[in-house]
């Protein structure tokens, strides 16, 4: 008598139950790696931070905001970092047709991900690497599908920045938004959150998590 058709692909379907609930618990695991960098309820492991008018943390969310003046800051972590990965949250709502500009800087000589409007552009390039050269923003390190992956303006957003040797990469929700290679940005830095000067603006960060490599 020929076995029951039907037990080969149940033990198959049960394999396969088996390898996807371990590969969750892989995904989770690798997630709980990533350390909070910021702890939901003041500035601590970050430098510049007291008396700091431009940050503030208001229920667990990191804010930053400039003056009247328009002056710009950088709120720097303490610990520098060469290889990593850092993931956070973020939103904003362009409050005048400049928009925000915003973006986090790391590694010397400087490289950063572009949140917002560009102010030399004019336009958002958000999830895009800029460099400080010329081009400013070159064309393979732009996250040219960005308005497609992020939520609608005021949402949050979550992002994901990844610097291994020469090599950046940027996630937006998942998924990979660009990737940028220079081996001129090579030196250890501390990571810095950016109010750009001459821009009324406002940018609220949270869960950010990061790890060197």
């Amino acid at each position: 008598m020929n076995p029951p058709v039907t037990l080969l692909p149940l033990r198959f379907l049960f394999a396969g139950l088996v390898a996807f609930a371990g590969g969750s618990t892989l995904a989770a695991a690798a997630e709980s790696e990533l350390p909070a960098i910021f702890n939901g309820k003041d500035l601590t492991g970050w430098k510049n931070a007291e008396g700091n008018a431009f940050w503030r943390v208001e229920n667990k969310v990191l804010i930053g905001e400039n003056d009247a003046a328009k002056k710009g800051n950088m709120l720097w972590t303490v610990a520098d970092y060469t290889d990593f990965v850092i993931e956070f949250d973020v939103r904003w709502k362009t409050s005048t047709e400049r928009g925000v500009d915003t973006g986090v800087e790391m590694r010397k000589p400087a490289i950063q991900l572009q949140l917002g409007i560009s102010g030399s552009l004019k336009v958002d390039m958000s999830g895009s690497f800029y460099t400080g050269g010329k081009p400013a923003y070159p064309e393979v390190g732009q996250a040219k599908e960005a308005k497609k992956l992020m939520k609608p303006e005021g949402e949050w957003n979550t992002f994901r920045i990844q610097a291994k040797g020469d090599t950046f990469t940027c996630w937006i929700n998942g998924t990979k938004a660009a990737g940028y290679t220079d081996a001129k940005f090579s030196g250890a830095a501390p990571l810095g959150l950016q109010i750009h000067p001459g821009v009324v603006m406002k940018a609220e960060y949270r869960n950010i998590r990061a790890k060197a490599l």
